[in-house]
């Protein structure tokens, strides 16, 4: 009799081998929807850096403009906003392939969990870089263009000013997603419910040490970075409470057994 072994082994490889192949077939989907958003952006790149420098050019003063160091930076410079705004606009149908390939491996119950914290982390994420082009900026730029010393002329060059502002891009997306990380930490079970309501002063002190880190050195800015990241605290601790009230309960359920049990 055949031992069941090498058909294990060859189960094992086969499936091993479907899924590289679905993986590849998603990130490809990706990388095409990619590529297909990024050619409108690279053909309005011009227009699309003038929209992100908007910001500091309205609050510059008379006479002052954007200047270029380099000779291939007015053209590579748009190029590579463009590249960035067409991931960042592509990047639901992206996740959305993540999901698709994860989601057969998911209980149902885990899917019903996981489907609205993705949805919540792509809007959190574009809130946030909306938040900092649209609030912080306007801020931020008429600080620092008003505290400039007399005789000096603010000119700032455009590639400098791309990578500082994709950068705190970055940072505001990614500190709008505190909610998501909060309800992730509560519903593996990593850090309870409780302990986030009884450290909310400790969590304050620290999103404002974080921006003081993050942001530009400046009352305004950091003050516009942490004041939303502890109301998103607030609105992670809600949201845990409510997505994972089924776990919660379950948790709670168990250990109430294993205290009879013991006793």
């Amino acid at each position: 009799m055949a031992s069941p072994e090498p058909e294990r082994e060859n189960l094992a490889e086969g499936t091993l081998i479907s899924h590289l192949l679905e993986l590849r077939t998603r990130l490809l989907r990706a990388l095409v929807v990619v590529v297909i958003v990024s050619i409108p952006c690279m053909i309005y790149a011009n227009e699309l850096f003038s929209f992100i420098a908007k910001p500091l050019i309205k609050v510059m003063p008379k006479g002052a403009q954007m200047i270029s160091t380099s000779v291939i930076a007015p053209l590579i410079t748009p190029f590579k906003l463009a590249f960035y705004i067409a991931l960042v606009f592509a990047m639901p149908y992206v996740l959305f392939q993540v999901w698709a390939f994860i989601a057969p491996g998911l209980y149902k119950h885990e899917k019903r969990f996981a489907l609205p914290l993705l949805v919540s982390s792509v809007l959190l994420f574009y809130a946030g870089v909306s938040f900092a082009y649209f609030i912080v900026f306007p801020l931020m730029f008429a600080f620092f263009t008003a505290t400039a010393p007399p005789g000096v002329q603010m000119m700032t060059d455009m590639t400098q000013y791309l990578d500082f502002v994709l950068v705190l891009f970055l940072a505001f997306g990614l500190a709008f997603e505190i909610p998501v990380a909060i309800v992730l930490l509560v519903w593996t079970g990593l850090v309870k419910l409780e302990t986030l309501r009884r450290n909310r002063g400790y969590v304050l002190i620290a999103v404002f040490i974080q921006a003081a880190v993050i942001v530009p050195p400046d009352v305004i800015s950091q003050t516009a970075m942490a004041l939303p990241m502890y109301a998103l605290y607030e609105v992670g601790i809600v949201m845990a409470k409510i997505l994972a009230k089924s776990k919660l309960e379950e948790r709670a359920r168990e250990e109430r057994e294993r205290e009879a049990g013991a006793a």
